[in-house]
């Protein structure tokens, strides 16, 4: 190491910067030997596939029930893949592509390339090849380890037939034929727990390196033991360093949860518009939640400022202008949201707080009123959380969610659709069919649009509020 001390500051410094490339290896280790949920472990190269929705028996944080997972972790170091993606009939599909430092580089589906049936190959970080005569294109990855994560809109359980023959045609082929699998390198086992974090950076860091302007901003921390090759620094570490990056790492995880908390404080309101506030704490703690507003961050994962490719968008409206402030924005993505899309794929939306300020409740009916549709191409939908878990609720109508594709919703003369949220099934036909059925307790109920109009990311278009039952206006 060189003569310069190890700080704590540099430490915490180290540990935003570092924190989502080591979340997200470690979920990609995770998917391998254990699974998520629904999806069940497989290898390297190899799709899981949720075979239903989510249900109230997955107790997962705000589980997403618009649309069926299919996820595949990919190596790389053995060479391209080839992928196959079949024909959806129009109906909506995403498949996006997450480096290892969690960058979401490219996407396939609906809004991107369409959703016709498709080839492509996927090529390792500096391919010397060329494009073969039978792809549809080129993906090009950043690291020789990605996530690829995939997303088919299922209409409920009678629309699952289609959706699983769909996922039986995402199909991963090694070009050459033969299975190449490196994995994740192997971290010190000798290393203390308290420093475990680092070694992992450490280890990962080398065999996935960032962009070039990462990599200058990452030399800073050569004093940390973070660019030693060979044995690892922390095994027998001086007490000095050991007390820096203890001191360090408690701090960098304050610094990303202080940041978390300011990012969800974010209303949907003209004055603190969805711009880049998540990439500034000054910015983020600035932003006043009004009475009912829905939360909204449609720009957290702008973060990535190097490598966009087929499908996402390369402008300064979706671009961290800091680079140093995107690595606490990438942080608090891993933290709160890992592997999320951009905002201009989808959009979340959640609010705890009717319209009077007063905490949303199942003692309580409410109602919502859509005086227009969601400006959304695709579709939207309303799904209800309990708190404080945030899981699905279990109701006797088996309605996890309502949106543009539930049937038998009922609208207005006017066009305008108003929900009703509530513990107790409503007695009025009208309102049993606009039905959101809530928990006793306390709920968080949460709307996601799939790609969004330009007025959803710019702030212009702004969510109507909840209310009471009793407090309709008019």
């Amino acid at each position: 190491m060189s003569g310069q001390n190890p700080t704590a500051e540099s430490a915490a410094d180290a540990f935003v910067y570092g924190y989502p490339l080591v979340s997200g290896l470690s979920a990609v280790d995770a998917a391998l030997h254990k699974g998520f949920g629904t999806l069940g472990p497989a290898p390297f190269n190899h799709f899981s596939h949720a075979g239903r929705l989510a249900s109230p028996d997955d107790h997962f944080l705000s589980v997403n029930n618009d649309t069926v997972y299919s996820v595949a972790q990919l190596d790389l170091s053995g060479g391209p893949l080839l992928l196959d993606v079949p024909d959806t009939g129009g109906a909506y599909c995403v498949l996006q592509f997450v480096d290892a430092w969690t960058n979401n580089f490219a996407y396939l589906g609906s809004r991107s390339t369409g959703t016709a049936k498709s080839r492509w190959l996927i090529a390792p970080p500096g391919w010397p090849g060329s494009e073969p005569d039978d792809v549809t294109g080129v993906i090009d990855a950043p690291t020789s380890v990605v996530t690829l994560v995939g997303r088919n809109a299922c209409d409920g359980p009678d629309d699952m037939p289609r959706v699983a023959a769909i996922q039986q045609g995402l199909v991963l082929t090694p070009q050459d034929g033969a299975e190449h699998r490196t994995g994740l390198p192997a971290v010190d086992p000798d290393v203390p727990d308290e420093l475990r974090f680092f070694e992992r950076l450490r280890v990962w860091m080398a065999d996935f390196p960032p962009s070039a302007a990462d990599q200058a901003y990452q030399d800073r921390f050569q004093p940390l033991g973070l660019l030693e090759e060979g044995p690892s620094p922390y095994v027998n570490a001086e007490p000095a360093l050991v007390r820096a990056l203890r001191e360090g790492l408690a701090a960098g995880k304050e610094r990303i949860e202080s940041a978390s908390k300011a990012a969800s404080s974010e209303a949907q309101s003209p004055e603190a518009q969805p711009s880049q506030a998540q990439s500034s704490e000054a910015q983020s703690s600035e932003a006043q939640v009004r009475p009912g507003e829905w939360e909204m961050s449609p720009h957290l994962f702008d973060y990535n400022l190097d490598h966009l490719g087929i499908g996402t968008i390369d402008s300064m409206q979706w671009r961290i202008d800091d680079r140093e402030a995107s690595y606490l924005t990438r942080a608090v993505a891993a933290s709160t949201a890992l592997w999320g899309s951009h905002g201009y794929e989808a959009v979340s939306a959640s609010t705890s707080t009717d319209a009077e300020g007063r905490p949303l409740t199942g003692a309580t009916s409410y109602t919502v009123r859509f005086e227009q549709p969601p400006p959304v191409g695709s579709f939207w939908s309303m799904t209800m959380y309990d708190t404080p878990d945030q899981y699905l609720v279990d109701n006797p109508i088996g309605r996890y969610s309502i949106g543009d594709r539930t049937p038998g919703l009922v609208y207005a003369d006017d066009g305008s659709l108003t929900i009703r949220i509530g513990r107790e099934r409503p007695s009025d036909p009208i309102e049993a069919a606009n039905w959101l059925p809530a928990p006793e307790g306390g709920f968080r109920p949460m709307i996601r649009l799939y790609t969004p109009n330009e007025a959803v990311t710019d702030g212009s278009y702004r969510l109507p509020t909840i209310r009471p039952r009793a407090a309709q206006p008019g």
